[in-house]
């Protein structure tokens, strides 16, 4: 079987800028992550095969055009990037392994090392799975649908709603596959002017568009662990950040620990420097509206930053919530399964590789969805949403 991922610039725009952050600020830093599937579905019987394709996965080696690409942003250091070149993917710190009769993977070691293992874990073991259970589907019944979508949005949206709507793939970790998602951005930037970008630094680079994304739920969790103080872990990976990337890379994740903790933790200052902020819990307009109305305290125009969704979209609920905050804030839409895993009658997957352990200790996400929240250690969850004042 040919490899499923054929070059390490196939992985999402955050795992490469949080790497470097890790790199400078936190080299002596040791991690744990695990796979969870949410679905209960059997991945035993091609454990063998998903093995196999991680292992291969830990060969690639950038290109020279894939680094004079990624030399181009002016975010990247020269340091950094020669780090990439030099140790990309660590299959020893790799475990795949049975318990409680379903697959696991485990990662486990430096956590500028761990880090880059989230997409390939996730991007393979959904395309294993979609080629066992759905062989006779892929590009052609993918564009078909897509088409379908597209069609539907430029009848809804009026020429002036289209200048302003922005649409982004944020597609590869549940993907149907690498060939379905290249299809789906092709066929998106030739017919869809509001298309911006993609989360794929690969597929950023084919179709010359933006490679979208800044920092995920670790960032925020591992700074449990990093030697602040819990109540301020928070306020020292938005600080950290900002101190890596000054003016680039600016969209915050607020649902670590809660829209209501980030933004008691989000002042002037932060508010200021960052460009704006990313949902991906909790009910969307309602933490539109808490994001507005805190700019608004603060005395920062919101119409000068800009609210990023990603939770669970779809181009309705995206021109919904477009409509609802036009004219107020500026929005951008980062639509993952439903753009490139939406095949007739095929299910995705619903699958994440999350952070589990950071210096020996646990760290924890307090999702405004309590079915997102993940720690095995009860004890910690109640240490830390009593450090940041959250309801039992």
């Amino acid at each position: 079987m040919p490899p499923i991922l054929t070059s390490l610039l196939d992985t999402d725009a955050y795992k490469l800028h949080m790497q470097q952050a890790v790199y400078h600020r936190y080299p002596d830093a040791e991690v744990v992550a695990e796979f969870h599937s949410r679905n209960e579905e059997d991945l035993l019987p091609m454990m063998g095969q998903i093995e196999k394709q991680l292992r291969l996965a830990g060969s690639l080696r950038l290109s020279k055009a894939e680094s004079l690409f990624l030399a181009e942003r002016p975010f990247f250091s020269a340091d950094y990037l020669d780090h990439l070149r030099r140790k990309p993917l660590d299959a020893s710190l790799l475990r795949v392994f049975e318990r409680d009769g379903r697959i696991n993977v485990r990662v486990e070691g430096p956590w500028q090392d761990v880090i880059l293992w989230e997409i390939p874990v996730l991007a393979t073991i959904s395309e294993m799975r979609n080629r066992f259970r759905y062989p006779q589907l892929g590009v052609s019944q993918a564009l078909t649908r897509l088409d379908q979508k597209i069609d539907k949005l430029q009848d809804t949206l009026s020429p002036e709603e289209m200048q302003d709507f922005n649409l982004i793939d944020f597609g590869t970790r549940r993907r149907f596959s690498q060939a379905v998602q290249d299809a789906v951005v092709g066929r998106l930037k030739e017919r869809l002017p509001c298309f911006r970008g993609t989360s794929n630094y690969q597929l950023a680079q084919k179709y010359q568009l933006p490679a979208v994304g800044t920092q995920a739920h670790e960032w925020f969790q591992a700074h449990q662990q990093l030697g602040f103080p819990l109540a301020q872990s928070q306020r020292a990976a938005l600080t950290s950040w900002l101190d890596e990337f000054s003016s680039h890379l600016g969209i915050a994740l607020t649902d670590c620990i809660t829209m209501d903790a980030f933004l008691h933790d989000f002042d002037f200052e932060l508010a200021s420097r960052y460009q704006g902020l990313r949902h991906d819990s909790g009910d969307p307009v309602v933490w539109g509206e808490k994001a507005i109305s805190h700019y608004q305290r603060l005395g920062i125009n919101p119409a000068s930053k800009t609210l990023v969704f990603s939770d669970g979209l779809n181009l309705d609920k995206a021109v919904a919530l477009f409509r609802h905050f036009r004219g107020r804030i500026n929005t951008s839409f980062g639509i993952g399964t439903q753009l490139t895993c939406d095949l007739p009658g095929v299910s995705p997957m619903n699958i994440v590789f999350k952070l589990m352990e950071c210096n020996g200790g646990p760290v924890a996400k307090i999702s405004d969805s309590p079915g997102k929240t993940l720690c095995r250690d009860a004890d910690f969850v109640r240490h830390l949403k009593q450090a940041f004042h959250l309801p039992r």
